[in-house]
C-alpha cells in the first residue's frame, strides 16, 4: 500500500506552455521540466532534452560517466543520438527506448541537430559521476 505521507499529486503539463531551459546538466542541451518531480516529491523526474542549436557536437559530448540513479530511461522522440554503453556503440533513433541500468558507464558522443528525447529518472535529483572510459569514442558527424 502507498504511504499517504509521500507526495503523489496529479500533474498535467502541456509542454508547449513550459519554456526550454539552458541551466540543466549539460550546456549543449536544453531542458523542459514536465512537472513530475514536483508531483512525486522528487522521487521521479520526467523531462524533455534537446540539442541546443548554439552548441553543435564538437567531439566532447557528455564524456564518460555514470548516473547515481535507481531507474533511467531515454525515449528518443526526434532525430538520433549515438551512445557508447561500455565498449558498444548504439544508434538511438526516434521511437527507440533505452533503459540505462543503474551505474552503466556511457557516453553520448554524437547527435542530430533535431535530437529530442524524453528522459525519466528516479530519483529526480540523480547524481552524475565522471568515469574513465573502456575504449576510444568515434568522432561526431559534422553538422551542415
Amino acid at each position: 500500500m502507498l504511504d499517504k505521507t509521500i507526495i503523489n499529486e496529479f500533474s498535467h503539463v502541456k509542454p508547449g506552455n513550459v519554456p526550454w531551459r539552458a541551466d540543466g546538466l549539460r550546456s549543449f542541451f536544453l531542458y523542459k521540466d514536465l512537472g513530475v518531480a514536483d508531483a512525486t516529491g522528487g522521487r521521479v523526474i520526467a523531462q524533455l532534452v534537446k540539442a541546443n542549436p548554439e552548441f553543435p557536437p564538437t567531439g566532447g559530448g557528455t564524456g564518460w560517466h555514470r548516473h547515481v540513479a535507481d531507474f533511467h530511461i531515454v525515449y528518443m522522440t526526434k532525430g538520433w543520438a549515438k551512445f557508447m554503453y561500455g565498449d558498444q556503440e548504439h544508434l538511438v533513433e526516434a521511437g527507440d527506448c533505452v533503459h540505462q541500468q543503474p551505474g552503466i558507464v556511457h557516453y553520448l558522443f554524437d547527435y542530430s541537430p533535431d535530437m529530442e528525447y524524453l528522459e525519466i529518472t528516479s530519483p529526480a535529483a540523480f547524481g552524475t559521476v565522471d568515469m574513465e572510459g573502456p575504449c576510444a569514442v568515434p568522432p561526431p558527424t559534422p553538422w551542415r
